[in-house]
């Protein structure tokens, strides 16, 4: 759900290993963030639905293979005893590849769920009952999803209104204008033998702002053809 008005967002992790969480993220900006209360994070232990006193949450694959399958009977406890509307999300090498267009939409919600799964993923039945929306950090393969739900989570809640002091430190980044960033420089003006660019002492904004451009256009040309072309093709809509 979303409103004109932004409240700060709540985060619900399932998962089981609660204590990985917040790991990182109650770390520099996203940590400060959650101690003055811009977004709220709760994990939750799946392993607390099991119906043995093992806690066990997975089992052995129908029709045979390798690993194990989170039950759909435990997962489903957890999720109606703590699902309560919103985004809710399974972190999945399946999943819709997580852009920086992605983590904005997502930075615009007020209420996320997010499924950190283990061994070789949830019951399919699951993510039918309730349309989970997959994503994806990246085509590999982790141990478990806790790792990629902090990775989503830190690329979101660094654009929550709030976490950064200064709204010009993201719109010059990588990807959000479809280039990959220009380089940058800090003093002292020599180092080792190496010169900071003259045209960025120059004090004149105009050419340091096209400098700065033909900088990223031939990074990104380098680096990443595949986002020169995207961004070469949205210039001529």
């Amino acid at each position: 759900m979303t409103t004109g008005k932004m409240l700060p967002m709540k985060v619900k992790v399932l998962t089981i290993f609660p204590e990985m969480f917040p790991g990182f993220l109650g770390y520099s900006l996203t940590g400060k963030a959650l101690d003055q209360g811009l977004w709220s994070l709760e994990a939750v232990n799946i392993r607390d639905y099991a119906f043995d006193k093992h806690g066990s949450v997975d089992d052995t694959p129908c029709g045979g293979g390798a690993g194990m399958i989170m039950r759909p009977d435990v997962l489903g406890t957890a999720l109606k005893a703590n699902y309560d509307g919103g985004r809710l999300i399974y972190m999945s090498p399946r999943g819709e590849p997580l852009t920086q267009a992605k983590v904005h939409e997502l930075s615009r919600v007020e209420n996320m769920t997010v499924i950190c799964g283990r061994f070789e993923g949830i019951d399919e039945r699951i993510i039918d009952a309730y349309n989970i929306e997959e994503v994806s950090i990246g085509d590999y393969i982790l141990t478990g999803g806790e790792q990629a739900a902090m990775i989503m989570l830190d690329a979101v809640v660094r654009l929550l209104p709030g976490v950064l002091g200064n709204s010009e430190s993201t719109e010059n980044e990588s990807f959000e204008n479809g280039l990959l960033e220009y380089p940058q420089y800090t003093r002292p003006v020599v180092w080792d033998g190496r010169e900071v660019p003259e045209v960025l002492l120059s004090g004149h904004h105009q050419n340091i702002a096209r400098w700065r451009e033909e900088k990223a256009i031939e990074i990104t040309k380098r680096k990443r053809p595949d986002l020169l072309k995207k961004y070469l093709d949205s210039k001529k809509v």
